[in-house]
This record gives C-alpha cells, sequence and structure tokens, in this order.
C-alpha cells in the first residue's frame, strides 16, 4: 500500500492576483449534489428510485492574522464590499502538485482581537458555479 501524507504547511489560497497572508487554516471545499425523486406508482420493487440534480460548490473559510497591509486581505474585504465574483485558487504543497480552481463570492469577513491573543480574521467565500481539481499526471 503507497501512502502519501503531507503537511499543509505551504499551502496558498490565491484571491484574484494577490495571494492572502498569514492564514492558519483555509477550509476545503465540501461539493454536494441534490436528488430529485422520480419514483412513481409503478417504481420497481417499492423503493423511491432519484436522479441527479444541480451541484453546489459549497463554502471555503478563511482564518488567519489580520494584517491591515497586506494586499491579499485587503482585496478580500474589498470584494465583500462589493459583491464581485472573484477567481480563486487554492494552492497545496509543491509535493502533492494539487490545486483547486473556482469562482468565489466573499459572503462574510471579520476580524476579533482577543486578551493573549493575536489580532485575527476570518472570511467565507460562497463558490460559484463549477469548481476544477487538478490532479497530478500519474506517472506511467
Amino acid at each position: 500500500m503507497n501512502k502519501l501524507a503531507n503537511r499543509a504547511v505551504g499551502t496558498k489560497l490565491k484571491f484574484d492576483t494577490k495571494y492572502v497572508a498569514e492564514l492558519t487554516s483555509i477550509g476545503g471545499l465540501e461539493l454536494s449534489a441534490d436528488n430529485i425523486d422520480v419514483t412513481s406508482l409503478d417504481s420497481d420493487g417499492g423503493y423511491r428510485q432519484f436522479i441527479g440534480g444541480f451541484k453546489d460548490g459549497g463554502e471555503v473559510s478563511l482564518s488567519g492574522f489580520f494584517n491591515p497591509g497586506d494586499p491579499g486581505q485587503a482585496a478580500v474585504y474589498a470584494a465583500f464590499e462589493s459583491g464581485a465574483t472573484v477567481p480563486c485558487g487554492i494552492e497545496f504543497p509543491t509535493a502533492l502538485g494539487a490545486s483547486w480552481t473556482f469562482n468565489a463570492v466573499v459572503t462574510g469577513f471579520s476580524t476579533g482581537a482577543e486578551l493573549e491573543e493575536a489580532v485575527s480574521f476570518e472570511a467565507t467565500l460562497k463558490v460559484s458555479g463549477k469548481p476544477t481539481l487538478v490532479l497530478p499526471t500519474p506517472a506511467p
């Protein structure tokens, strides 16, 4: 069995043309699909039958240290204010050779300050349309 586990260190989030600095967590895309009930009175064996419906790319949550001088964090905030849909990417460490590309709308942005903690920021990106998972080409 070939097991390949890698540390997350080096994973980056690209927001439009800028990387978002000082992230401590990038939530993964949670793809889901609706189903449509097509059960009829003559369905075989008394079991419900379904077909696939619309798919949803889910959301990506971001957490990190607030850096008001970071162009990436500023771009996330600006997109929240404008409501713009922005191209994004999650680039995993080089050893994995994988990445996600997707368009997103910023649906949440917050900062926080707690005693004995660094000033934090969080954001939520709602995936719009079809995301693409880019996988490395397997060796022959």
